[in-house]
């Protein structure tokens, strides 16, 4: 009997060892879920989304060092990326990529120029006419500036309320975490109630 009870928790503690190996290596290398905690992204992301996040779709790095050792590609404007947020980096941020290594930038009273052609924001949301020069703060107006050698330039979909690359720069590639991809749930945090037609949106 007790033979077969050592055995029992023999077998239990290594299926148990092997999960956590396997839950470990997706969460480093597979995907990972966030929760949204900020209106930064609005109307993209609400308050309450939970997402699952693309780890390996920019390559595979060594965790901790950040090193990527299997380049994939890198990402693209437009695309929703998690990343360490560099002015405090026990923090993730999610924001869009708006420009990339090589792009000029400029926002001219809250428009968008990359390489001085308009940038064509259909996920940008504004919700104040108040236009801030840039003597003030860089919210409005910002740049030109170019983009360095393995960086991207990300802002919130919601540009009046986000505090993002035009405040504290560039992100750099080694610390993008991976791009979101889908909300897999949701619910208004005031009164927990689900949100039904957001679940299993694929972002954009």
């Amino acid at each position: 009997m007790k033979k077969n009870t050592a055995a029992v928790i023999k077998e239990y503690t290594k299926a148990i060892i092997i999960a956590i190996i396997i839950a470990f290596f997706i969460r480093t290398f597979v995907v990972q879920a966030f929760k949204i905690p900020s209106g930064s992204m609005k109307n993209t992301l609400l308050i309450g989304d939970h997402i699952l996040v693309s780890k390996f779709i920019y390559g595979v790095k060594i965790p901790f060092l950040r090193k990527i050792v299997l380049p994939v590609k890198e990402p693209k404007r437009g695309d929703i990326v998690v990343f360490i947020y560099p002015v405090d980096r026990t923090k993730d941020f999610i924001k869009r990529t708006i420009a990339v290594a090589g792009d000029v930038i400029e926002i001219r009273n809250k428009k968008i120029l990359i390489n001085g052609a308009p940038y064509d924001d259909g996920h940008g949301i504004y919700t104040d006419n108040l236009i801030i020069p840039r003597s003030m703060q860089p919210r409005d107006n910002f740049g030109p500036v170019e983009v360095p050698e393995g960086s991207i330039f990300v802002m919130g979909d919601n540009r009046d309320q986000s505090f993002d690359s035009r405040f504290w720069g560039f992100v750099k590639l080694k610390d993008v975490l991976g791009k979101a991809f889908i909300i897999y749930w949701s619910w208004n945090g005031n009164d927990r109630n689900v949100r039904w037609n957001r679940l299993a949106d694929i972002l954009h």
